[in-house]
C-alpha cells in the first residue's frame, strides 16, 4: 500500500485527487494539507510515500517545500501552470500534472510511482544455465551480466550493483538478490554486501578485496567465506 500526502491550498483540488486515490486500490491516503507549512509538521511525526503537491501556495512554496526536506518521499508536482517542468525535473520530481487533472493521466503518473515503490519481485533463483537477469534501472530494464558483476550492496530501499564499468541503482531487496543470483556464485559476505566469489582478490581480517573495493565481512557470515577460501586453499607444505 502506498502511503499518500496531498498538499495543495484549493480544496476543490484536494477532493478531486482525494476521490483519485480512493478509486485506487493500493493507493492509502494518509493526510490533506492546505499548506506546505501543515505538510511539513506531518511529515516530521509521521512518513508518507508519495506527495500530490501544488506550487503556489501561499507562505511556502511546493519548491520551496521540496528543498526543505531533507529527506524526502517521491514527488507529483500538480499545478495550474506549465512553466514549471524544468524545475520539477532539476528537483527530480517524478512527474508533472497540469490541472485539471484528468483521471487517465493521474493513472500514468501513479503508475511511475508503482513501478519504483512496489516493484514485483524477482523469481526464484536463476537457472545456473542463465549467465544474467534483468534489473529496472533509470527507469528501462537493463541487462546485468553475472561475469561483470562485482557485488551487490544494500541501500535501505535500494540496491547497488557495482560491475566492472558501471554502477546501477536498482529499487530492489537484498533478500530478491540473493535469491535470484547463483548461488554458486555469489556469496553473502555481509548483510548489506552479496559478493561475486570468482571477483575476491583477498581477505585480509575483516575485509576482503574485490576490485578497487575493499568490503566488511559481518561476524555472521565469516565462516562460510572461510569456507569457500578453504575450498580453494593451496595446502600447506
Amino acid at each position: 500500500m502506498i502511503r499518500c500526502l496531498i498538499v495543495d491550498d484549493e480544496p476543490l483540488a484536494l477532493d478531486i485527487l482525494e476521490n483519485y486515490i480512493q478509486r485506487v486500490p493500493n493507493l492509502h491516503l494518509v493526510k490533506r494539507c492546505k499548506h506546505a507549512l501543515e505538510a511539513y509538521d506531518f511529515l516530521q511525526r509521521e512518513s508518507a510515500d508519495l506527495i500530490f503537491l501544488d506550487i503556489h501556495m501561499p507562505e511556502l512554496t511546493g519548491i520551496d517545500f521540496i528543498k526543505s526536506l531533507s529527506s524526502r518521499p517521491l514527488v507529483i508536482f500538480t499545478t495550474a501552470y506549465s512553466n514549471y517542468a524544468m524545475e520539477g525535473f532539476n528537483l527530480d520530481v517524478l512527474d508533472y500534472l497540469l490541472k485539471p487533472i484528468a483521471f487517465d493521466r493521474f493513472l500514468k503518473a501513479v503508475d511511475k510511482a508503482s513501478r519504483i515503490l512496489a516493484p514485483e519481485p524477482f523469481g526464484e533463483a536463476q537457472d545456473t544455465n542463465e549467465e544474467f537477469l534483468f534489473v529496472k534501472a533509470d527507469g528501462k530494464m537493463v541487462k546485468v551480466r553475472f561475469d561483470e558483476m562485482l557485488f551487490v550492496e544494500g541501500m535501505k530501499d535500494y540496491v547497488k550493483i557495482q560491475m566492472t564499468d558501471q554502477r546501477l541503482i536498482v529499487h530492489q531487496t537484498m533478500k530478491n538478490m540473493e535469491r535470484a543470483l547463483p548461488a554458486d556464485r555469489f556469496l553473502r559476505i555481509h548483510k548489506s554486501f552479496l559478493v561475486a566469489v570468482d571477483k575476491i582478490e583477498s581477505l585480509d581480517g575483516n575485509l576482503v578485496e574485490v576490485g578497487k573495493h575493499q568490503l566488511s565481512v559481518g561476524a555472521n557470515y565469516r565462516d562460510d567465506l572461510l569456507a569457500h577460501i578453504q575450498k580453494h586453499n593451496l595446502p600447506d607444505r
